[in-house]
This record gives C-alpha cells, structure tokens and sequence, in this order.
C-alpha cells in the first residue's frame, strides 16, 4: 500500500565540514563536474534513479547560472572562507499517491513558489531509485547569497552601528571605534524561516492530494506537537530501504519494525479503554 508521508529534513553543504556545492551537485544530478576552487573531478554519470534534473533561477540572477556547471562554481568563488556555507538542501518525499510527472510538476512548484520567488537560485533534481517500491524524492539545492539589482552577489551579512537612546552612534573607548553588530541580510538560515519552509511543504502535499480527491493529510509537526501518543518512525533513507527490499536485515528496519508494534499494543490499549468508558456511561 502507498500512502504519503511526510519528510523534509533542511541541512547546510559546508566548506567546513568538507563539503562542495559542486560535489554535491554533481552526485545529485548524476552529471560530471569539475570544481574550478580545488581542481577536483566528481563524475556521478553512472548513478541511477535520476529521473529529472533543472535549475530555477530568480529574475535578478544571470542566465547564464542555468547551466549548473556555472552556478555552483560561481558559489565556489564568491565565497572565500575556509569554512563557508555553500548551499542549503531541502530533502522532501515526494506522495506516492501521484505519477512520477505530478511529482516533478509538485517538486518545481514547491521550489519556485517557495525560495526562487524569494530571491534564490534552485537545483531541483527528483530521484526514483525503484519505481516498483516507491521511493520518489527530490534534492533541492539553494544558493545562500542574495543577488543584487545589477545580478551580482550580494552579502550575507552587513555591519550596522549601535546606537543610543537619542539615535547616536556609541562609542567604545577600549576599542577605539564606534560599536557595531552583525546583522543578517536575509532569513534564510533562521529556524523560524526552516518552521515556515517545513509547513509549506505540509500545505503543497495536502493541496495535492486534495486535488486528486484524497482526504488523507500529513502534517510537518512531531507526534508530540500533535498530541499524538504513538512514537514516529525513524527516517529510513536509501542505502537502508534498498538493504531491507533484499531481504537484509538493518538497525533502522528493526527499530522501525519495533516502534510499530510498540505502536500497534498502545492502539489495542487506548481501544480498550475506549470501549471501557463508553460501557460505563451506558
């Protein structure tokens, strides 16, 4: 049985941890890309499951960024720090109740309405590692930097003065210089903003699935927000589902498979004790 479910994890693609936009774009499109900061070559060609691959690009951000290659290694250079963020990703499952076609259409949507409109560059690429047990899901990545008017990067982050009751700037005797503080250009890396980003998904899903007159809903919330007593499931990911379809038991299949009847005796147990109340109410 194919149900939806909700999953939409938001992580960082750092220089500090090791990481490269360009690697990461390349494993996620399954194209060969050199990145021009280290020299180094990543050739995915040969990964499958890659079913549709584009990138989105804000009206204010060069064409020319529509090709991949350009993009990521215009990331590469603009940022300088050895331990720069490159890029956000979202993750997201994408409903087995749609056709592969409705779930790209649900993926391009999501990532125009939701970050290209709001000033960044996407690289959506959707993967369908095995169509006969669904497992559909998309890789959107996200450039940090807003642009400006004239289609060049801008900054992060600005520097802006501190400044009394009467509007002045203060200065700082120790220091020799008027105090400063950093403030952030965007909120593109606030938790508030990920909340907002995790509901959208939620709205986009359920609209969907409205849309093909389905009332079954997901929610972005934990079980515990929700007032739910049963203890979710742990995300499998892709190595682990594969290892399980084989036949090869993992840690994440057991636990699942553990939580699911720990779920399963609190369901018989709240059923029972239903039944009980409404018996004495008679």
């Amino acid at each position: 049985m194919t149900i939806a479910i909700y999953h939409c994890s938001i992580k960082i693609i750092s220089r500090g941890m090791g990481k490269s936009a360009v690697a990461a774009a390349a494993y996620r499109s399954g194209e060969k890309l050199t990145n021009d900061y280290d020299g180094t070559t990543h050739d995915f060609t040969r990964k499958g499951g890659i079913v549709h691959t584009e990138i989105l690009l804000p009206d204010n951000a060069p064409r020319e960024y529509a090709d991949r290659s350009m993009l990521w290694n215009a990331v590469e250079a603009v940022e300088k720090s050895k331990n720069a963020q490159l890029s956000l990703e979202i993750e997201i499952a994408l409903p087995n109740e749609l056709s592969e076609a409705e779930c790209i259409e649900l993926a391009r949507e999501f990532a125009r309405k939701t970050f290209v409109d709001k000033g960044m560059c996407a690289d959506v690429c959707v993967h369908n590692p095995n169509r006969e047990q669904k497992n559909i899901h998309a890789h959107i990545m996200l450039t940090m930097r807003p642009f400006n008017d004239d289609g060049t990067w801008g900054d992060k982050q600005k520097k802006e003065y501190v400044l009394d009751s009467n509007g002045n700037k203060i200065y700082d005797k120790r220091k020799r210089t008027y105090k400063c503080r950093t403030v952030q250009t965007t909120d593109w890396n606030s938790r508030e903003k990920a909340e907002e980003w995790r509901s959208e998904w939620e709205n986009f899903i359920n609209s969907a699935l409205a849309e093909k007159g389905i009332i079954e809903k997901v929610d972005h919330r934990s079980f515990e927000r929700q007032g739910k007593i049963e203890k979710p499931t742990v995300h499998m990911g892709v190595a682990a589902t594969q290892m399980e379809r084989k036949g090869i038991r993992t840690i994440k299949g057991d636990t699942n498979r553990e939580i699911k009847s720990i779920n399963a005796k609190f369901l018989l147990c709240s059923n029972v004790l239903m039944c009980l109340i409404m018996s004495l109410q008679r």
